[in-house]
Formats: C-alpha cells, structure tokens, sequence
C-alpha cells in the first residue's frame, strides 16, 4: 500500500514556526540538557544514562550509553573519547590530550576495576581486548601530536567500538522479564547486527533488545525469515522518514503462516529510571511528558516501528528510518519519542540512506552477529508458563507513522504556549513539533 502525503508547505512553514518558538522558550529557560534527571525519583533508576551537556546524535554513542551498567572506569574512558569529537571540531589540541591522557590512566590504573564487572569466563577475551586498546591510545596519542584530524577521528572510533565491546561483556543476565501477554511473541534478549542490501548501497543497523526486546525481537524474526527481501521502501519525506516493510498483496504487516493471523506488536518505550518497557500506551497517554526514553529520536538513522496512528498496538513488519534533521526536529523537541518505539541505531552506510527515495528496494536482510540472542516464543513462554495467542484483526488499519499533522501541532502549540513550564523545564518532553504525517 502507497500512504498518501499531506505534509505541504504552508505545514512545513507552521513546523518552522513552532521550533524557533521551542528553541527560544528553551533558551529563556535553564536550557534542555543532554542528560536524564532523577527528578527527585527514590526508586532505584536503570544505570543506562546521558552525560550532561549537549544532546547526543550519535547512533553508535546512544547505543553506547544505553547499556544498562555501573562500571564508573569503562564510563569515564568513553566520555574522554567521545569528548575528543567536540574538542577537534574546535582545533583545540591541549583537551584532546588531556581526554587521550585521562582515558590512558584508566586503562593502565584501573584494569582491575574495569574487569570486576566481567563474569570469570570472559575475563581472558577482555584482558585481550584491554591490551588492544592501550595499544590504540598510543597510536591516539601520536597522532594528536602529529594534529592528524582525520587518523584522530579514525583511532577514536576504533577505541569506542572496543569501549562499546567491553562494554557488553559487562551484560550478566537479561535485566528484566517480558510480560507474559507478550510471550507469543519473539523477544531478542541482547543486540544483533543487521545488514541491509538496497539497490543504492549497504545499509548496517543495531538492533537493542536489551532496551525493546520485544520490537527488536518481531524485527530479527522477520529478517531470519527473509520477509523483507525484496521490498520497497514505501514512503520517503526528506529530512523526516524512510518506510518500509509493507508485504505485497492485502496485507499491511506479517500474518504468521503457522497460525495465519497477523503479528501485532505492541508499542514499547523503556523510560530512564524504569527497570522494564511501558508497553501498550504512550508516554503521553499514561501521562509521563517529562520522562525521557532510553533510545530517543536524536541521531540520523534512528529506527522506529511503524503503527496505525490510532492503535499503539498495531505495530507489525513496517518499520522507518528517521532522517534526524536538527533544525526541523531538535533532539528532545520532537513529538516522536515515546510515541513510537525506537529498537536501533543505523551505524554504518548514512551516505546510502540519504540517497534512498520511494521506490527503492531492500534486496536482502540479513543477521550479521547477535542471532543467537533470539528468543523463540515457544521458549519466551517458557518462564511464565503462558501464553497467549495473538487476537485476530478482520481489518488491518493501514500501519504509518502518524497521528494527524495539522491538529496535533495546533493542540501541542496552544499547550506549550499556555503552560510553558512544560517546555523550559529541564526533564520535560516538550510537544511542540508535529509527527509525520500518512
């Protein structure tokens, strides 16, 4: 099915309107922070977190962060890192030494600490992997003497994809049990690495069951089963989405062949401080508009499920891509986080996704690393002793990424305009821009 496209220019002209009006109430206020606030919770909060400071972009980074541990030495060792990106962009050589240092004292003087949190069978594989990053900090640290930005930029990735290896081995058991309405349902308990092929190019994406298992769980499925081999992208609307995932034929999602019926997915939205997912309802609806997801819209390539604007549980195969454009969805200013569900992060092959339009085909699909993290639902079922088959829909809404444009941004506006608390308080959500529209 071909979703039709309202978004015109006098909608684009109001969406301009409304962000300048975001970003100015913003800087009246104390400013929106790039971190998760405790907002005085006593409960005991996830340790997934933001640093403070600017709102982060990066897929990779976001992913990083979201890894639910408390090793404070692996913690400063990427926050020296992922420093140096801001500090080079400015040519400012002495804080990039200072962050190369700081991450090599750790590396040397705390390698105790930072295997304390690795379980015993993997303390040689991380030893190893220590050694290899002290000897990237050295080739790091000759090439900022040599002020070499682009060998800079290069090491620095290496270091923090070993940083985001290290990382996952401090992952012990899965944090959290999927409710057991959902244990029909394929849950990944871990991340997997998904490699698209597409007529224009190669796309790699990271998928997060540790923060969506469920969501993440219905996508590697879907790909282990080769469902979107072959299928076009759907709906392209430049600098917002990328859609795909729609089958050929009636059908607007996955209709399971052993039971014949449609998957249905909830909506799943893990929330900073909360131990598991709110599932079935947004976080506007349950009344959380402060609260900030784990997984936000905020990097270039961040992918979403797909759902009929009026069902949070409609979700099935179609998924988008969001095409993360500051000046038209600030991070933290947008309608989208905690409205759909954020499963991962494209991590390689940008350059491919911004040239694919409507039209364009996925090829093929396939799991690269993390297919053993997939959860059968026969086994998923197996700890609660439940379950429960999928409801049986005679008419499927067609699944898109919206809710209505026009009335929603008029709504939110009028809003933020009457109570602006909710825009310039630090830890809120503010709904002041719109949600794409079908």
């Amino acid at each position: 099915m071909r979703f039709s496209k309202i978004l015109k220019l006098d909608w684009y002209k109001r969406l301009t309107q409304t962000s300048l009006l975001a970003l100015l109430l913003v800087t009246l206020s104390f400013g929106l922070s790039g971190a998760w606030w405790d907002s005085g919770n006593s409960q005991p909060a996830r340790e997934s977190r933001l640093p403070v400071g600017n709102a982060i972009t990066d897929g990779k980074a976001l992913l990083r962060y979201s890894l639910p541990i408390d090793n404070q030495p692996v913690r400063d060792i990427q926050a020296s890192l992922e420093d140096i990106s801001t500090q080079l962009r400015a040519k400012r050589w002495s804080p990039v030494g200072r962050d190369v240092t700081k991450a090599a004292t750790i590396l040397s003087d705390r390698a105790e600490k930072l295997l304390a949190d690795i379980l015993e069978e993997k303390q040689p594989q991380a030893e190893a992997l220590i050694a290899e990053m002290n000897q990237g900090i050295t080739s790091l640290r000759e090439a900022v003497e040599a002020k070499d930005r682009e060998k800079i930029s290069i090491l620095r990735g290496q270091l923090l994809t070993q940083v985001g290896e290290l990382e996952e081995m401090m992952m012990g058991d899965f944090p959290f049990e999927v409710p057991s309405e959902y244990s029909n349902l394929p849950q990944l308990k871990g991340r997997a690495t998904v490699e698209m092929t597409t007529n224009k190019g190669n796309l790699t994406v990271v998928v997060d069951g540790y923060s969506a298992p469920v969501t993440a769980g219905n996508f590697v499925d879907l790909v282990q089963r080769g469902f979107y081999n072959g299928l076009e992208f759907i709906r392209a609307e430049d600098f917002y989405v990328l859609q795909v995932g729609d089958p050929p034929g009636k059908e607007e999602g996955f209709v399971d062949p052993t039971t014949g019926e449609y998957r249905a997915i909830p909506l799943e939205v893990l929330v900073r401080g909360d131990s598991e997912p709110v599932y079935g309802i947004t976080l506007e609806d349950a009344g959380r508009y402060r609260d900030q997801p784990v997984l936000p819209f905020s990097a270039y390539g961040t992918v979403a499920m797909a759902r009929p604007g009026d069902d949070p549980n409609g979700g099935s195969s179609q998924f988008f891509f969001f095409l993360f454009e500051p000046e038209l969805t600030p991070a933290g200013l947008n309608l989208l986080d905690g409205r759909y569900s954020v499963f991962g992060y494209l991590v390689q092959g940008k350059e491919v996704l911004e040239k694919l339009k409507e039209g364009d085909v996925i090829e093929s699909a396939k799991v690269v690393k993390g297919a053993e993290n997939l959860v059968t639902p026969q086994v998923a079922q197996g700890s609660s002793g439940q379950k429960q088959t999928a409801t049986k829909r005679d008419e499927i809404e067609s699944a898109k990424v919206v809710e209505e444009a026009e009335n929603l941004v008029d709504s939110q506006v009028t809003q933020a305009i009457a109570e602006p608390e909710a825009v310039i308080t630090p830890d809120s959500q503010p709904a002041i821009l719109d949600t794409p529209t079908s």
